[in-house]
């Protein structure tokens, strides 16, 4: 039984939330530290990778600022999930430092907080990239354009292994097993968890048809097609 910070019985939030850690996928690294020199996901890159799926298991998130004891450079933000149908609910607590007592300080905590608050809860893979953002009082960074591209959710580094990646003459089955599209190209990228995924490059205008029959899906932001292998 939790105490203060779940309702009495989390049965069939837990049992919701199972169907949703299936199938979340990674969050995209979509933006630059100007900082670090590294990427990191944004909140909206976190909330695109789990909304729909907490959405269609009837999860309701909400994330709301606490007051909490200090000298006035600290943040509160609850983040609570509930379910739906049953009234089931757990939440978690994460205090941030702030650079200073203002209101741009305040936002760019928030915004950090609520992401790693709302990774932590679902158990979103992402990477702390960004942790020195925050404190630094920046709200975002600028992207570097020496710095290569990524091409699929949550390669290890911006420097590729060689076996991180397989080419369409792989022996394995799994590239070879997708439809020859004019103009496409595969590659089979693994990330630092171990899963494996897929991107579609080249020529992809007009054949999001046959893309989406293939289990492909657009990102955005990254302007690319992909699938878990």
């Amino acid at each position: 039984m939790c105490k203060e910070m779940c309702s009495e019985k989390i049965i069939n939030l837990a049992k919701a939330m199972i169907k949703v850690q299936k199938i979340v996928r990674p969050a995209m690294k979509d933006k630059v530290n100007s900082f670090t020199q590294s990427r990191y996901a944004t909140l909206n890159s976190v909330m695109e990778a789990c909304s729909e799926a907490l959405i269609n298991a009837g999860i309701w998130v909400t994330q709301y600022p606490v007051p909490v004891e200090g000298d006035g450079k600290l943040l509160g933000l609850v983040t609570k999930l509930v379910h739906a149908e049953s009234g089931e609910w757990q939440e978690s607590l994460i205090v941030m430092p702030l650079a200073k007592a203002d209101p741009q300080a305040y936002g760019s905590a928030m915004t950090y907080a609520r992401r790693y608050g709302l990774s932590a809860m679902v158990g979103l893979l992402t990477e702390d990239d960004d942790g020195n953002m925050a404190s630094q009082g920046s709200v975002s960074g600028t992207r570097n354009q020496n710095l290569p591209e990524r091409t699929t959710p949550r390669i290890a580094s911006l420097k590729p292994r060689k076996d991180q990646f397989v080419n369409n003459s792989s022996q394995n089955g799994v590239l070879e097993n997708l439809p020859h599209i004019d103009g496409i190209n595969y590659q089979q990228n693994k990330a630092q968890d171990g899963a494996l995924y897929i991107t579609a490059t080249g020529n992809t205008r007009n054949k999001n048809g046959i893309l989406k029959e293939a289990g492909f899906k657009w990102n955005a932001s990254r302007k690319l097609w992909w699938k878990a292998a």
